[in-house]
C-alpha cells in the first residue's frame, strides 16, 4: 500500500520521549500505573516523571515542572485534578510539546462548568497547534513499539507468561470508549490475534475518533480496523478515512451504540418517521463497506478470520468434521446465514474415501472421523480441498481439549496455512486448551469455539468479498439552478412542491393547478380522463385527512361535482387554510409503487432514501438509506439492497421494471437534497410508480418540507 508521507499522528503514536504530568510512586493508583506500564513494556524512549513531591520515582529522576526538564517533549500524558490542567497544557505548548493525552476527568462528561473547561482545551488546541487526546480519554498502546501510553490492565506485562501470536496480520482498535477499546484488544490477544495500536479518544476536545481512524486507514502495519462508536465529531475526517479504507480494501469492523430509539424524530413527512436513530450511520457504513456487529466476541471472531484468511471467491462451504453430530451442527450454522454446503463431486468423494475409515463420509460435511486425525487423514482432507475448485472456504471442525495431544503436527500444517487459497476457519466444539491454543498458533491459526460467531464471521468474509467501492457522483456540467423564488414560503403544498422539482429537472405527469371553477373544462382538455383531483393548501399536510383526494374522474359532470365536494370539504374541516385551488393531474398508469425521500441527519447531513410498496413502506420498512448524494449506480444498489428487490425485477412472470429510470429518479432526487441542504429539510415523492422498462416512472405525490 503507498503511504504519502508522514502522518501528523506518527510522533503521537511513536514519540521519542514522554512526560508524565502528575506521575505518583503509588502503583496501585492510575498516575503510578501510568509510568509502571511504560517501563513495564519497555519503552525505549525518554521518561519524564513531573510532580513536585518527589525528588525520584523508582529509580527514573522525578521534576517538579516541565520547565525543569529542559529537554524536547513528545508527549504529555496529564493526570492532575481537572481545574489545573489547562495551565499544564498552557505549559506544554509554549515549551512545544507536540501532543498531549489528557487522562484527567471531571470535564464535558459532568455537565455545568466542566464543559467550559473542556471548551478551553480545544481553543488552545486550535491556537497552538499542540494535537490533544481527551480529556477523560484511557491513552493507547502501540504493541508493536511497545509504547503503553495507558493504565488499562490489559496491557500489564508480565514476563512469566509469554504472549502467543497466531496471525501475521494486526488488527488496529479506535473507541470512544476506554473500557471497551482495551475490552476488544484482551479479547484478540486471547485468541492470537496481533494488534498494531489500540486508542481510547475520551471526550474528544481535539483529536477526535476520525482522525484517529485516519491514521489506521492508512498505517502500513494495521491490516484490519476495529471501530467502537457513540457518535462522530469530526465527520470530515472520519469519511476521508472511510473512502481510504474502502478504496485500499482495508477491512472495518464497527459496532455503533445508542440504538435504542433514543431520539425518535417527530416528522411531517413518512420518509424522516421511518429512519431509526442510527439509519444515517448505517448508510455510511454500507456505502463504505464496513462490517456491522453489535457483539464484542463476534466482532473479535470476525476479526480473527479476517486476519488468518484469504478473501473468499464464493459462498461455498466444505464442513471437515471428526464427529458426525458436530459436522451437522457447523453445515446449519453456516446454512443459517445463507451460505452453501454443496455435495462434493463423486471424482473428491473417492479421493477421501482414501483418506478416512469406511464409516465415515466424504460428502458434506466431509466426517473423517476421531480415527482419521491420527493417520494424517484430517490434514490431507484440508490439502485437498483447499486445492478444489468446488468450495470457496473450509471450516474445520474439531476438539481441541487435550492438554497434552495435537490432532496436527506443526511442521506439516505451517505450510498449508501459509499458503492456504481460500479461508480454512477452525472450530473446536469443546473448550480449547491453552496448549492446543498454542500449538496451532505457531501454525498461523485462531481457535474459535462459538459456533454463531464462527459462521456470522464466514457470512461477513463473503459479503466484504463483495464489496466494491462506488464510483462518485459526477459533477454537474451545468451549475445548479436558483430555486430560491420558490422556497419564499415556510411550508410548500403538493403543487408548490412538484412546481420545485420540476424546474429542477425532475420529470412529473402533465399537471394543472384549478384555482377557479371556469377554469376546470381547459385543464380536462389538457389532461384528459381518466384523472385525479387533490385539494391544493400549505396549510393542509395531509390531504386524505380532509377528503381532499378523487380518483378516477371518467367524465366533466362527474369532475365538476368533485370540484365542489373538494373544496367544501376542506372548508368545512379546515376554515383556517388557505386554499390555493384544485390540482388536475392523469391517474397514474399501474406500476411497481416505491418511495423516494431524503432527510437532513444532524451528524452526516442529507441522506436518501428508497423504499418498496409507496403508502406500504412504512408498514413493512423495507427501506435503503445512503448518505446524499448518490450515483445512478448506488441508487440501483439501493434498490437492489431492497427486501422485495425481486417484485421490482420480474417476480413471478410480471414485466421487468424500469429500474435504471428509477436509479436515475434516485440518484437526481439526492443531488437536490445536497444542494438544498442549507433550506430543505425533506423531499419526498410517495408514491413513485416504476413501469415496465423503457417506460420510466410517475411521481403521484410530492412533498418538499423547508428546514
Amino acid at each position: 500500500m503507498s503511504v504519502s508521507g508522514p502522518h501528523p499522528l506518527d510522533s503521537f503514536f511513536n514519540p521519542s520521549s514522554i512526560a508524565i504530568i502528575g506521575a505518583s510512586r503509588d502503583g496501585t493508583k492510575i498516575p503510578g500505573l501510568l509510568l509502571a506500564f511504560l517501563r513495564k513494556n519497555q519503552f525505549s524512549g525518554a521518561i519524564y516523571p513531573v510532580n513536585p513531591n518527589y525528588p525520584d520515582i523508582d529509580g527514573l529522576k522525578c521534576y517538579p515542572s516541565l520547565d525543569a526538564i529542559g529537554q524536547s517533549i513528545d508527549l504529555a500524558i496529564v493526570i492532575i485534578p481537572a481545574r489545573v490542567v489547562l495551565g499544564a497544557l498552557d505549559d506544554c505548548a509554549r515549551l512545544g510539546v507536540k501532543h498531549a493525552i489528557i487522562i484527567s476527568s471531571g470535564f464535558a462528561e459532568e455537565g455545568g462548568d466542566s464543559i467550559a473547561m473542556q471548551d478551553a482545551i480545544a481553543l488552545l488546541a486550535k491556537r497552538t497547534g499542540m494535537r490533544i487526546s481527551g480529556p477523560n480519554a484511557e491513552g493507547y498502546y502501540n504493541q508493536i513499539a511497545g509504547i503503553a501510553a495507558t493504565f488499562s490492565p490489559t496491557v500489564d506485562a508480565k514476563p512469566d507468561q509469554p504472549r502467543f501470536v497466531a496471525t501475521r496480520k494486526r488488527i488496529g482498535i479506535v473507541a470512544q470508549s476506554g473500557g471497551i477499546g482495551f475490552a476488544i484488544y484482551n479479547r484478540a490477544k486471547a485468541l492470537g490475534i496481533a494488534l498494531s495500536t489500540v486508542i481510547s479518544t475520551g471526550n474528544e476536545s481535539d483529536l477526535g475518533a476520525g482522525e484517529f481512524f485516519d491514521y489506521l486507514a492508512q498505517d502500513p502495519v494495521t491490516d484490519v480496523i476495529l471501530l467502537f462508536i457513540e457518535a462522530i465529531r469530526d465527520v470530515d475526517q472520519f469519511l476521508a478515512a472511510a473512502k481510504k479504507a474502502a478504496e485500499t480494501g482495508k477491512p472495518v469492523i464497527v459496532t455503533k451504540v445508542g440504538r435504542s430509539g433514543a431520539g425518535e424524530r417527530a416528522a411531517a413527512s413518512h420518509t424522516a418517521s421511518m429512519a431509526g436513530w442510527t439509519a444515517a450511520y448505517d448508510a455510511v457504513f454500507a456505502r463504505y463497506g464496513f462490517i456491522v456487529s453489535n457483539d464484542l466476541d463476534e466482532a473479535v471472531s470476525i476479526a480473527a478470520v479476517l486476519t488468518t484468511s484469504p478473501l473468499p471467491k464464493g459462498e461455498r462451504v466444505a464442513v471437515v468434521t471428526v464427529s458426525g453430530g458436530a459436522g451437522i451442527w457447523g453445515a446449519d450454522a453456516v446454512s443459517a446465514q445463507g451460505l452453501q454446503v454443496p455435495e462434493l463431486s463423486d471424482g473428491v468423494q473417492a479421493t477421501i474415501r482414501g483418506l478416512i475409515p469406511s464409516y465415515g463420509s466424504p460428502r458434506n460435511p466431509v466426517d473423517i472421523t476421531a480415527q482419521a486425525v491420527h493417520s494424517g487423514g484430517l490434514q490431507k482432507t484440508i490439502e485437498l480441498l483447499d486445492r478444489s475448485d468446488e468450495v470457496d472456504a473450509i471450516l474445520v471442525v474439531i476438539s481441541l481439549s487435550s492438554e497434552t495431544r495435537m490432532p496436527f503436527k506443526t511442521a506439516e500444517l505451517k505450510p498449508v496455512i501459509a499458503a492456504q487459497n481460500k479461508p480454512i476457519v477452525f472450530w473446536s466444539y469443546t473448550l480449547p486448551s491453552n496448549f492446543a491454543r498454542n500449538g496451532l498458533a505457531e501454525s498461523g491459526v485462531v481457535v474459535l469455539s462459538g459456533l454463531t460467531h464462527v459462521s456470522v464471521a464466514l457470512r461477513r468474509l463473503v459479503d466484504h468479498a463483495r464489496f466494491k467501492p462506488m464510483e462518485a457522483v459526477a459533477e454537474a456540467a451545468q451549475a445548479p439552478i436558483d430555486l430560491a423564488t420558490h422556497l419564499t414560503a415556510p411550508t410548500l403544498s403538493e403543487h408548490d412542491s412538484k412546481t420545485l422539482l420540476q424546474v429542477a429537472g425532475v420529470t412529473l405527469p402533465n399537471e394543472l393547478l384549478v384555482a377557479r371553477k371556469s377554469e376546470l373544462d381547459a385543464a380536462i382538455a389538457k389532461v384528459g380522463f381518466p384523472l385525479v383531483m387533490k385539494i391544493q393548501s400549505r396549510d393542509i399536510p395531509h390531504k386524505s385527512e380532509v377528503g381532499g383526494v378523487k380518483l378516477n374522474i371518467g367524465t366533466k359532470g362527474e369532475a365538476a361535482a368533485s370540484y365542489d365536494a373538494l373544496i367544501v370539504s376542506a372548508q368545512t374541516q379546515r376554515p383556517q387554510a388557505a386554499l390555493q385551488g384544485v390540482l388536475v393531474s392523469p391517474m397514474a398508469r399501474k406500476g411497481v409503487e416505491i418511495i423516494v425521500g431524503t432527510l437532513l441527519d444532524k451528524t452526516f447531513g442529507p441522506m436518501v432514501m428508497v423504499g418498496l410498496g409507496g403508502v406500504t413502506a412504512e408498514l413493512f420498512k423495507d427501506v435503503v438509506y445512503r448518505p446524499a448524494p448518490v450515483s445512478v449506480q448506488e441508487a440501483g444498489e439501493m434498490l437492489n439492497a431492497l427486501k422485495g428487490a425481486s417484485l421490482l425485477n420480474g417476480f413471478r412472470g410480471a414485466a421487468q421494471a424500469d429500474v435504471s429510470a428509477a436509479s436515475r429518479l434516485i440518484a437526481q432526487v439526492s443531488q437536490l437534497a445536497e444542494q438544498l441542504k442549507g433550506e430543505v429539510a425533506e423531499i419526498e415523492l410517495n408514491p413513485v410508480c416504476v413501469h415496465p422498462a423503457g417506460e420510466g416512472v410517475t411521481i403521484v405525490d410530492a412533498l418538499v418540507v423547508r428546514r
